[in-house]
């Protein structure tokens, strides 16, 4: 599990009137497309906080609470949900937020072809229009994690006139949703541009009068432009650079053990890059996995401060399983493995990318492999890219995150379900299917466990 580490300069942000106020925002990459049915990346979910308004929201204790649906009710089997929505939300645009709405955005949702979130909320069966304010959600059969999913990307309503206006292609350079700030301009790999949206219900929570994101890669850049004013606020710095802005008066500080993990992904069955050695020889990635020391890695690369794990979960989750802790590091046994697969001299390429602290955790695996006998390729790319390549099947595997979900299943299933839309190497196992599908059924947190 990672650390969310974030720095802002104090003295920045309260340098001007909270109606002036313009918040400069360092990014560690260059988010995806600014549409919910289809945004799929970390810093992409950041920007879309700002921006637009979901169903539900959580809690800082990941409890799930009112946004847009000010209240919910499910039926005794669980395959109705019926959501009550708040009278105030209105769209950028300047259309009313209403059942309709909702609707259509989950409808677009489920049905678009390149929707990130159609496995997500598969479940659905209909989206019914009882009232204005009234919207029931029929499922094929009951699936316990769907209103988790609402507290995320799947649960955020974009304006129908606008998205018809622009079209599913290009809606997502100029989004219209119902959040504190309005979208203004995007200059990719450059700055994403809002402003507060004065029609917000809640606007005077949210100070600053403009918003401006700004990808910056390197984690050095980041926190020098932070510390020399040129920006107010960075997400996610490099450990190695913690206690020099907990030294700086000037900046504050804040951490958070997150719900996401870094992994590697293999390609086990999308097109021809998965005929590649370790996509069709389970031996190699076991070898691989026995040959990386969990704990070596993460003092290395973040001083201590990430914590090792092996399970899609962090270890204060209830789903958390005690019985099966991170595995010991065993160059033995990943040396016999290769031996077993009759692969002689395996290697492959692994897509990193470009930032500094994802290239140093992949040399430092790499270096791992090495003395197992494996042989990993580093190739550093551009996030998005990466994201768009894997997608397409152009690789044998990569270094990538997840940024978590409050729901279990939401780690496991976008990432391994047979049909995810998430499932970049398209792993598929009917038991681990079958496992999945039980889990979504069960209400009892024993039994999904």
């Amino acid at each position: 599990m990672k650390r969310l580490l974030i720095a802002l300069s104090v003295a920045a942000v309260v340098a001007s009137p909270a109606s002036a106020q313009q918040l400069r925002i360092g990014l560690q990459e260059d988010p995806d497309i600014l549409d919910g049915a289809k945004n799929w990346t970390f810093v992409g979910r950041l920007v879309m906080q700002a921006l637009c308004d979901k169903l539900v929201d959580i809690d800082t204790k990941a409890n799930i609470v009112p946004m847009l649906a000010t209240s919910w009710t499910a039926t005794e089997d669980g395959r109705v949900l019926t959501m009550t929505l708040r009278e105030d939300a209105v769209f950028h645009d300047g259309e009313k937020l209403d059942a309709a709405a909702v609707k259509f955005s989950l409808d677009r949702a489920l049905t678009m072809p390149d929707s990130r979130r159609k496995s997500e909320i598969a479940a659905i069966q209909a989206v019914e229009v009882k009232d204005a304010k009234t919207v029931r959600i029929e499922m094929k059969q009951a699936f316990s994690p769907l209103l988790a999913q609402f507290a995320d990307r799947a649960g955020i309503i974009h304006s129908p006139k606008a998205v018809q206006a622009a079209g599913n292609d290009q809606f997502g350079n100029k989004p219209v949703c119902a959040g504190p700030y309005k979208f203004v301009e995007r200059v990719a790999q450059d700055r994403i541009v809002m402003e507060r949206f004065e029609g917000y219900r809640d606007k005077d929570k949210f100070p600053p009068g403009r918003l401006v994101f700004l990808p910056v890669p390197d984690t050095t850049v980041r926190v020098a432009n932070l510390r020399s004013g040129q920006l107010d606020l960075i997400e996610r710095m490099s450990p190695n650079d913690v206690e020099q802005v907990k030294a700086n008066k000037a900046l504050g500080f804040a951490s958070a053990t997150s719900l996401g993990y870094q992994g590697l992904t293999f390609n086990i069955a999308n097109g021809d890059r998965a005929k590649g050695p370790f996509g069709a020889n389970v031996k190699l990635r076991q070898a691989l996995d026995a040959a990386i020391d969990r704990e070596t890695l993460v003092n290395v690369v973040s001083g201590g401060i990430f914590t090792p794990g092996n399970q899609p979960v962090p270890p204060s989750s209830p789903f958390y399983v005690s019985d099966l802790p991170v595995p010991k590091r065993d160059v033995a046994k990943a040396r016999q493995l290769v031996k077993d697969s009759g692969v002689a001299n395996p290697s492959f390429t692994m897509l990193t990318p470009n930032t500094d602290i994802a290239k140093q955790a992949m040399e430092v695996i790499q270096a791992m492999a090495r003395e197992a006998g494996i042989d990993i390729k580093i190739q550093t790319i551009e996030f998005v890219t990466m994201l768009q390549q894997t997608r397409e099947g152009r690789f044998e595997a990569d270094y990538v995150g997840w940024s978590g979900r409050i729901d279990p299943d939401g780690n496991i299933a976008n990432l391994l379900s047979c049909k995810s839309a998430g499932n970049d190497g398209r792993y598929c196992n009917e038991q681990v299917e079958k496992l999945l599908q039980q889990a979504q059924l069960s209400v009892d947190p024993a039994v999904r466990k």
